[in-house]
C-alpha cells in the first residue's frame, strides 16, 4: 500500500513506481529497493532526464566532480539523486566514475582546464565550468595543483570549498553572455534557476534547483511586489517560471530566453514583458544583509 505521498515531489525523492532508495522504504513501499552507490561526474558536465534516453529533454545538469547516488541502471544510463540539490534523473552512466573522496577545492573561474601535465601548453582534455568540484592531492607545481585521478588546474582558478565569493552579484556578472540553456547549469549554457543556483552556491548557500523550489526557500520573503522601486540590490525577483537578480531600482540580471543568455536588461522592460504574456511578478525574496550559510557540511 502507497502510503503519505500528500507531499511527494518525484525531483527530489529517489521514489518509482517499481524502486524506492533503501532510506525511504518505510515511507514509500515498493515492489524492490537500492541501498545506492556514490559516483561522481567525471565528463565536463552531464544531462538530467527523467526519461532514459538520449532524446529526453533535459531537466538539470551535473558538473565535473558533483557526487551522484545511484540506485539503478539500465541501456547506457544511471538513475539517482545528485548529492548537492537533491535532483532524481537519470544521467548518462559513462558520465560517472567511482568517488574519488569528497572534494577539497571549487572552481571559481568562469571556465578553466583540467590539464594533462602542469603546463599550460600540454594537452587540456577537459574544460571545466564555474563551481565544478575537484579533490586535489596537494601536489603544486608551479601554478598548477594536482587532481586525484590525474590531471592540473591552474591554481587561482581554484578555492578552497570553505573559501565563498560573499557578493553573488559579483558572481552573477561574471557570466554575462553565457548562452540560455533549458536545464543548463554550465557556462556551456545556464537556464535562470540553474544560474541562480550556480551563484548562490558560490555565495555559500544550499539552493534548490528550480525556480518554484527557490521561491519558497531562498533567502526571507517580503511583500515589494506592488511598489517593484523598493526593490533593492541583490533581491530576486520571481515570476511563473522565471527569476532573477535585481541590481538596481531598474536593473535586472537573469537567464533568459530574451536574449538567450545571461544578460542585464531594464527591469521596467522584463516586467512589462511579463505582464504582457499574463505573467506578471509574483514574489521577491531579500538575501542580503546577512546571506544564509550551510549548516551541514559539504559533501
Amino acid at each position: 500500500m502507497i502510503v503519505n505521498e500528500i507531499d511527494f515531489d518525484p525531483r527530489v525523492t529517489p521514489v518509482r513506481d517499481d524502486l524506492v532508495a533503501a532510506h525511504l522504504r518505510d515511507r514509500y513501499p515498493r515492489p524492490n529497493e537500492a541501498s545506492g552507490r556514490l559516483c561522481r561526474i567525471t565528463t565536463s558536465h552531464a544531462p538530467l532526464s527523467f526519461q532514459p534516453n538520449s532524446g529526453a529533454r533535459r531537466e538539470s545538469e551535473l558538473l565535473f566532480g558533483e557526487g551522484f547516488t545511484v540506485y539503478d541502471e539500465k541501456g547506457g544510463w544511471a538513475w539517482g539523486q545528485a548529492i548537492r540539490d537533491h535532483y532524481v534523473g537519470w544521467v548518462p552512466a559513462d558520465a560517472l566514475g567511482d568517488d574519488v573522496g569528497t572534494p577539497s577545492h571549487e572552481i571559481v573561474a568562469p571556465a578553466t582546464f583540467l590539464y594533462g601535465e602542469a603546463d599550460l601548453k600540454s594537452p587540456a582534455p577537459l574544460r571545466l565550468s564555474l563551481a565544478s568540484l575537484v579533490a586535489t592531492t596537494g601536489r603544486r607545481e608551479g601554478d598548477f595543483l594536482e587532481v586525484v585521478g590525474g590531471g592540473w588546474i591552474y591554481v587561482d582558478h581554484l578555492a578552497p570549498r570553505e573559501v565563498v565569493q560573499s557578493d553573488y552579484i559579483a558572481t552573477g556578472l561574471k557570466l554575462v553572455g553565457v548562452p540560455y540553456l533549458w536545464g543548463g547549469r554550465s557556462t556551456d549554457g545556464m537556464d535562470c534557476s540553474g544560474f541562480l543556483q550556480i551563484v548562490l552556491q558560490r555565495s555559500g548557500l544550499s539552493p534548490p534547483r528550480d525556480s518554484d523550489q527557490q521561491e519558497i526557500t531562498v533567502g526571507q520573503a517580503f511583500d515589494e511586489i506592488e511598489d517593484l522601486g523598493r526593490l533593492r540590490r541583490g533581491d530576486l525577483l520571481f515570476f511563473e517560471g522565471h527569476v532573477g537578480i535585481v541590481l538596481d531600482g531598474w536593473r535586472f540580471l537573469h537567464a533568459n530566453a530574451f536574449d538567450m543568455a545571461v544578460s542585464v536588461q531594464r527591469l521596467s522592460s522584463v516586467v512589462d514583458r511579463a505582464k504582457a504574456a499574463g505573467t506578471p511578478p509574483r514574489a521577491a525574496r531579500r538575501i542580503w544583509p546577512e546571506a544564509e550559510r550551510r549548516t551541514t557540511a559539504r559533501r
